[in-house]
């Protein structure tokens, strides 16, 4: 069933129409979305293992009986300390990790096409949406269709002001009222701050606003041939709010079949 939008300018009037594609009728399927981004997040994992001879670079030999001691190995010497064996005092791990482990998660192709269709119909469903945490007070119409010059924004001023125009004003306060300082060593990693996740732009070519719009807490840019499962339900949540361009919309159709101007 196809559905038609209205596609609103960078003031939030609505100046045209479209049809969405088919695609965004995906049955949503959150079992194989979550397994789709797991697999991504499984990627950027780094292998870890031990020296396969750590804790047995030593001289350490059992006494034997009739000592009146434990028979576990020890070092030569009057110390007579225990090594080698694991479960004693100074002695090697039982089963360290391995570098060869196969951490990296795999999955068929068809079943990650799937995910990545069914990610994107769950952004036109406002239920999806709210019951993600995004507040959706001001907006219009989900999924928000704006007109491409949305893409030609380069100032993270103009970025802000349009998103107030268009509505999201109260999505982007939700994450600015998230924002806190990480509890943990995470925070002298790279990780020092936490907020929630606020809305997902996704354009047919970027023009400059994603640069425009990276020092916006919670907000996304994404070019629609880069489009993953992951930036569309982070954490495995379907149902982000989206802001689509009217050229990404289309190039969409193009790309998984149907859909196109009215």
């Amino acid at each position: 069933m196809t559905k038609k939008l209205k596609v609103f300018n960078l003031n939030g009037e609505p100046v045209d129409t479209i049809t969405l594609p088919p695609l965004f009728s995906t049955p949503i399927r959150p079992d194989v979305i979550k397994r789709a981004v797991l697999a991504i997040q499984s990627n950027r994992l780094q292998p870890k293992g031990r020296d396969p001879m750590a804790g047995k670079r030593t001289s350490a030999e059992s006494r034997g009986v009739g000592l009146g001691i434990a028979r576990i190995p020890r070092i030569k010497g009057p110390a007579a300390t225990g090594a080698f064996a694991p479960g004693t005092v100074g002695g090697r791990l039982a089963h360290p990790p391995v570098a060869e482990k196969k951490i990296v998660k795999r999955i068929p192709k068809k079943e990650k096409r799937l995910a990545l269709l069914s990610a994107i119909a769950a952004t036109s469903s406002k239920e999806m949406v709210i019951s993600r945490g995004h507040s959706v007070e001001g907006v219009p119409q989900i999924p928000m269709v704006v007109v491409d010059d949305l893409e030609n924004l380069k100032r993270t001023k103009d970025v802000e002001e349009t998103l107030i125009k268009l509505g999201f004003l109260s999505d982007i306060l939700r994450v600015r009222k998230s924002i806190k300082v990480r509890a943990g060593k995470g925070k002298m990693r790279g990780r020092r701050i936490k907020h929630a996740i606020g809305p997902l732009i996704v354009v047919a070519e970027d023009k400059g606003i994603r640069k425009a719009a990276s020092n916006i807490p919670g907000v996304d840019v994404v070019t629609v041939r880069n489009l993953n499962p992951e930036v569309l339900a982070p954490g495995t949540h379907p149902g982000r709010l989206t802001i689509w361009t009217k050229g990404a919309v289309e190039m969409l159709g193009k790309l998984y079949g149907g859909g196109g101007e009215d």
